[in-house]
């Protein structure tokens, strides 16, 4: 094993990376529902690539807390700025979109909102328990900020009771500063820890193609392992836009399923390791595989 990727041009998108669209029924349904309900979706806000695949299964990952986010981590496509103020009608919009489209597994996600005092952590918790007491059968994942690593806030989350935890550590240690505005590789690492520690599925996600190494990756995962962390996915980072970092490398189809073979060794009870793999993308398939292990 070499400690460099496969490289391909960084500046030529490979053939694996294509994208396949969709523009059926179903999809113009779930884009009906989120317009109606003023709804924000990290697909749209993260220009996911497989928005019109999941739109078209009729799924989608829910951002609350708003579309504009206190942070500016270089890789996200989310806006930064300064957030409007929480809708106290959100928790109850999301847990009725969910019903109407007769969500089984439920992915919550929401932009980075420190200019809060509890960062968003109550509103978080309402939004989980509302979607559980109007879809008592639906299972909830939650994709959560570091809180600046306060378990109080945490706890918050944690009480009401999501059947997933997800908090990604996003890269390798030393990318860490120069992509992510505020948060630290060792405090998300904490984080899922802590998750760990009261009993919770923690779950986290990694980008490759920032210019880390085989070592480096290997290291994260192992650190993931570490802090208890259940579920782990692996991903190509793709450039949002011409101002995002840019991408170093594309690592190919065969080394990501290298890295998901090295990560299950390590103990994790799912991984999903591929280029266009994201930490919200088929998630209902970790869950499944997990209860069956059970």
């Amino acid at each position: 094993m070499t400690d460099n990727h496969d490289k391909v041009a960084k500046h030529i998108k490979p053939g694996w990376l294509k994208i396949k669209l969709h523009n059926d029924e179903r999809y113009a349904d779930v884009a009906k529902i989120v317009e109606k309900h003023k709804l924000h979706t990290i697909c749209d806000s993260g220009k996911c690539p497989n928005k019109a695949d999941c739109w078209s299964r009729r799924t989608a990952t829910f951002m609350i807390l708003g579309d504009i986010c206190t942070r500016s981590c270089k890789f996200c496509a989310t806006k930064s700025g300064r957030p409007l103020p929480p809708d106290p009608n959100e928790p109850a919009e999301v847990a009725e979109s969910i019903r109407l489209m007769g969500l089984k597994y439920a992915v919550i996600t929401s932009v980075d909102r420190d200019d809060l005092p509890d960062g968003g952590a109550a509103h978080w918790a309402a939004t989980v328990r509302a979607i559980k007491e109007v879809n008592p059968d639906t299972i909830v994942e939650v994709l959560i900020p570091d809180f600046d690593g306060r378990t109080d806030l945490l706890d918050v989350v944690i009480a009401s009771r999501p059947d997933v935890i997800g908090h990604n550590i996003e890269t390798v240690e030393r990318i860490t500063p120069l992509v992510r505005s505020r948060a630290q590789y060792r405090r998300s690492l904490e984080v899922l820890r802590y998750i760990a520690s009261q009993g919770a599925v923690a779950k986290s996600g990694l980008m490759l193609g920032l210019g880390e190494t085989e070592t480096e990756i290997l290291a994260t995962l192992d650190d993931l392992a570490d802090a208890g962390c259940q579920i782990v996915t692996l991903g190509q980072y793709l450039r949002p836009t011409m101002a995002h970092y840019p991408v170093a490398e594309y690592v190919t189809p065969g080394k990501f399923a290298m890295y998901g073979d090295l990560a299950r060794m390590r103990g994790f009870r799912y991984v999903a390791s591929a280029p266009l793999v994201r930490s919200s993308y088929m998630a209902e398939e970790a869950m499944v595989h997990l209860r069956k292990q059970e």
